[in-house]
């Protein structure tokens, strides 16, 4: 297939890439390349693949509306997926117009690069942070996700109102994962394991929000990788049953889907900390502090619709993920020099 990659640069988003070329695909990959954390490490990311024969790489932020005609008009591609977006809980509250220009108006062109070029499906990335204040656990498809505690939540959660509309209006089926904290190697230095690994190699104390009484669904990135090309493979359809008086969250009678994509097991702060600790083979010194605005104490993904539909769910076991992700840490830095 011919696939749009956008955030390709990204942690997702390159990984993502690498896997759709190794099976055969042509791939247009498209990055602003903006400097919200250390841009090195997304050319680094890039370096795995922007060589390849099918692969063609693009810097262009979303917000560019001539840009992202022209780029869509250029390579029409069959496919897209959206990974884009200006990410993190904690700086959407510092710089909220940064996710309305990438979130909304960004994925808004994609919408109609999309509705104008025939594409056969558009899958984008969701976020678990859409649940917000819900604390009926697991967190499934079908609860009401209308209190978002962040912008970035607020974003998504935009995002898919948005795809339902031109699902329903222009039979364009889209489908959107809600993640759930993405974690290994290569993955971004603004989250949790990237800042432990890092603090904990220098001998610096690491901060632990809510004292550790955080638990959070880990998902591994192959499983998200995995999830996400089993998902692109099989566009969305309509729910044919679906009632309007019993509405049905996670579907429509458009072609428009929503899923949870996560490891169904969450793990406790401190037990996520102890596998880091045992992974590198030393002990972190730890600061606790309270919860930090916009956070919620706890995700926890129900994937049975997944499973349902695709006969896939995630399984690499945080123990596992961890050490994959040290060694690459350390390697990346030189650690082990």
């Amino acid at each position: 297939m011919d696939v749009l990659v956008t955030g390709a640069a990204g942690f997702i988003g390159s990984a993502l890439c690498l896997r759709l070329l190794n099976r055969g695909d042509t791939v247009v990959g498209l990055d602003n390349h903006n400097n919200y954390y250390d841009p090195a490490l997304k050319e680094a990311r890039l370096l795995r693949h922007i060589n390849h024969t099918n692969y063609t790489h693009i810097r262009m932020d979303l917000a560019d509306r001539m840009g992202i005609e022209q780029l869509f008009a250029q390579y029409k591609p069959q496919r897209v997926v959206n990974l884009a977006a200006q990410a993190g809980v904690r700086y959407s509250i510092e710089n909220p117009l940064a996710y309305i220009d990438s979130n909304i108006v960004g994925f808004a062109h994609i919408l109609e690069g999309c509705r104008h070029n025939q594409v056969e499906h558009l899958v984008y990335a969701s976020s678990s942070s859409v649940y917000g204040a819900n604390e009926q656990m697991p967190f499934s498809v079908n609860h009401n996700v209308d209190h978002p505690l962040s912008l970035y939540a607020a974003s998504k959660k935009s995002n898919e109102l948005m795809a339902h509309s031109y699902s329903h209006l222009y039979n364009l089926p889209t489908t959107g994962l809600r993640f759930f904290t993405v974690y290994g190697p290569w993955g971004r230095p603004d989250m949790a394991l990237f800042k432990f690994t890092k603090a904990i190699a220098e001998g610096a104390p690491i901060k632990v929000f809510n004292y550790g009484k955080h638990r959070r669904d880990f998902t591994y990135i192959d499983d998200i990788i995995e999830g996400l090309v089993c998902v692109l493979d099989k566009p969305a359809i309509e729910n044919l049953d679906w009632n309007g008086q019993i509405p049905d969250a996670s579907s429509s009678r458009a072609p428009w889907r929503i899923y949870n994509i996560g490891n169904h097991q969450p793990v406790e702060l401190m037990d996520y900390i102890a596998a880091i600790e045992k992974a590198m083979g030393k002990k972190a010194r730890k600061e606790l502090l309270p919860i930090q605005p916009g956070d919620v104490p706890d995700t926890y993904a129900d994937v049975e619709n997944l499973i349902a539909d695709f006969n896939y769910y995630p399984n690499t076991s945080v123990e596992e993920g961890v050490k994959h992700f040290v060694k690459w840490y350390e390697d990346f830095y030189g650690l082990n020099n």
